[in-house]
């Protein structure tokens, strides 16, 4: 797979995984620990792009 491919990958990723969390907020009963566990995963998925993007800058 392609860097490119990769990235844009993560970015569906990322937009769905932002999708799910506006979802999971909206409803009352949704756990704490439910939407920090999206935020971890939309955060991980972040970091590793930010990642990708400096090697791709060297």
């Amino acid at each position: 797979m392609s860097v490119q491919a990769h990235l844009g990958e993560l970015a569906a990723k990322h937009k769905a995984l932002e999708a799910e969390l506006e979802d999971c907020m909206s409803h009352p009963a949704s756990s704490d620990a439910e939407i920090a566990e999206l935020k971890r995963k939309k955060l991980r998925i972040k970091d590793e792009m930010s990642k990708i993007a400096v090697q791709m800058k060297h």
